[in-house]
Parts: C-alpha cells; structure tokens; sequence
C-alpha cells in the first residue's frame, strides 16, 4: 500500500509539472500535432496515477490481493510505455518510439481488468 501511494504521490507532482512545462515550456517550440500527443501523454498519466492512488487504497483493505497489486503494476507500466512514448515522440519526432503506445495501452487495459476482477472478488 505504502508504495504504491509514493508511487501515486511522485507521478502526480510529475504530471502536474510535465503539464505545466507543455503549456508554458515547449508552446511555440513544439507544431500543435506534437503539443497533442504531449498533453495526451499528461492526461493519461494523470489518470492511471489516480487509479494508482486507489489500488494503493484497496491493498489497505485488502492487504496481499494480487490482482489488485497486479493492477497497480500494469497502471505504472502503461504510463512509463504509453505516456513516456509519447513525451519521447512529441520531443523528437521519431516515429518508432509511437509504436511502443500502444504497448502502454494494452497495459491500462488490462490493469483495469484486473481491478474489476479484484472488485467483483473481493468487494
């Protein structure tokens, strides 16, 4: 639980600051396509920390459930690939590096799985 809650804690701040640093930072440096992808990259981020933060919760309740701890894991996998590709992508433009978002993704996917799995278990 405690970890996760300091994971939730750190990607919050950074999607938080990685936001403002789109808005303010890279606005007039990036095409709009790119800024896009970038606050893409926030939302999502920012979303799955959230779910993050609840796993974090339901382990507290629910102390050892693996498909909840597995959730958590899947959310954190998602925005390293999903969102860190995107940042990367909208920085640099490489266009191999949007190919890894979709990995990201199918990692939210079934972390939500998983946490409606646990839900329907356990609550």
């Amino acid at each position: 639980m405690k970890l996760f809650i300091i994971i939730g804690a750190v990607l919050g701040f950074l999607a938080v600051a990685l936001g403002a640093f789109g808005a303010h930072g890279l606005e007039g440096r990036l095409s709009e396509k790119a800024l896009t992808n970038w606050g893409k990259a926030v939302d999502y981020q920012m979303f799955h920390t959230v779910a993050i933060v609840a796993v974090a919760l339901l382990l507290g309740r629910f102390e050892g459930s693996n498909l909840f701890a597995s959730s958590g894991w899947l959310f954190l996998a998602g925005i390293v690939l999903f969102s860190g590709s995107l940042y990367l992508y909208a920085l640099t433009g490489v266009k191999t590096l949007a190919m890894i978002t979709p990995i990201g993704g199918l990692s939210f996917l079934v972390g939500w799985v998983l946490l409606g799995i646990g839900a329907m278990k356990l609550l």
